[in-house]
């Protein structure tokens, strides 16, 4: 209990001293503040004048223009050309497919008999061997030709609008 006591007075008697030294003498800040005072105003420029919004009205209808919500062709009215080219649905994925053709790189080829294979390195740092006819990307890229220099290959985008 002394020590608790002790301790309370401690406390007391440092806020007194630490309230003591609060002086009230604000003289420089109320010299700051009247001269303040004594300046004479800024000018505020008023606010601008608002210009009203003036409502668009599309007339192609009236001036013969073709309307930008209408195709411009039956055949892209459709959406797709008849016999056109398509993904297909049934084909099994391959590997290489999963990944954007940007993260694939050609690191060499590699000749067996008569067979030649490209070496294609993953972002993972893995080769994969391919041979034209293999698929690799992810907008159904078949591979052409492998030589030595490239691997060519096509690959099916959609136009957007339903085609390829």
């Amino acid at each position: 209990m002394n020590a608790s006591l002790t301790r309370t007075l401690t406390v007391c008697i440092v806020a007194a001293f630490a309230l003591g030294a609060c002086g009230g003498d604000m003289d420089d800040l109320d010299q700051y503040i009247n001269s303040v005072k004594a300046k004479p105003g800024g000018r505020i420029d008023p606010l601008p004048e608002i210009t009203p919004y003036e409502v668009f009205t599309y007339l192609a209808d009236a001036e013969g223009l073709r309307s930008p919500f209408v195709p411009d062709s039956p055949q892209a009215a459709a959406g797709i050309a008849a016999g056109g080219t398509r993904p297909d649905p049934e084909r099994s994925r391959e590997f290489l497919e999963q990944f954007p053709l940007d993260t694939l790189r050609m690191v060499g080829t590699l000749k067996l008999g008569e067979t030649q294979f490209g070496l294609v390195q993953t972002s993972d740092g893995l080769i994969h061997r391919v041979v034209p006819g293999n698929y690799m990307g992810q907008n159904d890229g078949r591979i052409v030709v492998v030589s030595e220099s490239e691997i060519e290959l096509v690959e099916i985008i959609s136009d957007g609008i339903g085609g390829y």
